[in-house]
């Protein structure tokens, strides 16, 4: 939320609560995927840069793919218009979501080649890019995981020089995690995206 919705939360508890369980009763019957889209439509049609990228996260992390929120922006058309479709389809290209290149619509999830295991040293986080993603490993012992690289907050990717130790800082809202974890530890409450993994001979693979 935005520092004018959270100031107004704290001075009327009672009357911006009332807004937001309307809000939350409203949806209650509508599958969480379906909820999240509207939300998307809503943003767009108020051309509300942040509810945008927030809502439009929340839509990914909840399941909706990107033909699903391409799709809903269209059926909303006759509402939204050209312009504020453009208007959002300029945003999801500044913010480059490897998901919707038009390379990657129609691309099926599958398994990448990252690195080396010599090349992930224990104790240390390790960065790489890989086929349009850039990954930060962590490795304990045998344990390793492998993360998006991209805050969980509005997809902002972050980069290596982001990283002190193993804390990792987003440079757009300052939302914190451990790489250790994958946990936030500050602003935020959500974790880094964690790939699923595999060893196949001394190489990593990861999937998405």
């Amino acid at each position: 939320m935005s520092d004018a919705l959270n100031y107004l939360i704290a001075a009327r508890p009672d009357a911006i609560g009332l807004y937001f369980k309307f809000l939350k009763e409203a949806g209650k019957n509508l599958d969480t995927r379906t909820r999240d889209l509207i939300s998307v439509i809503t943003k767009v049609d108020a051309q509300t840069e942040g509810g945008f990228r927030q809502y439009l996260t929340r839509a990914l992390h909840n399941g909706a793919s990107p033909n699903e929120i391409i799709d809903a922006l269209l059926m909303a058309f006759p509402t939204l218009g050209l312009a504020k479709i453009v208007w959002a389809v300029d945003i999801l290209l500044d913010m480059d979501i490897p998901e919707f290149r038009p390379e990657n619509l129609f691309a099926g999830s599958t398994w990448h080649s990252v690195c080396s295991l010599d090349e992930i040293a224990a104790g240390e986080i390790t960065y790489r890019d890989c086929d349009g993603r850039s990954l930060f490993i962590y490795r304990e012992g045998e344990s390793i995981k492998v993360y998006d690289s991209r805050c969980p907050h509005q997809v902002t990717n972050i980069p290596h020089l982001a990283l002190e130790g193993t804390r990792l800082t987003c440079p757009k809202h300052k939302w914190a995690f451990d790489v250790a974890t994958g946990e936030c530890v500050d602003i935020g409450n959500r974790p880094l995206n964690e790939f699923e993994h595999k060893i196949e001979g001394n190489n990593l693979l990861a999937y998405w």
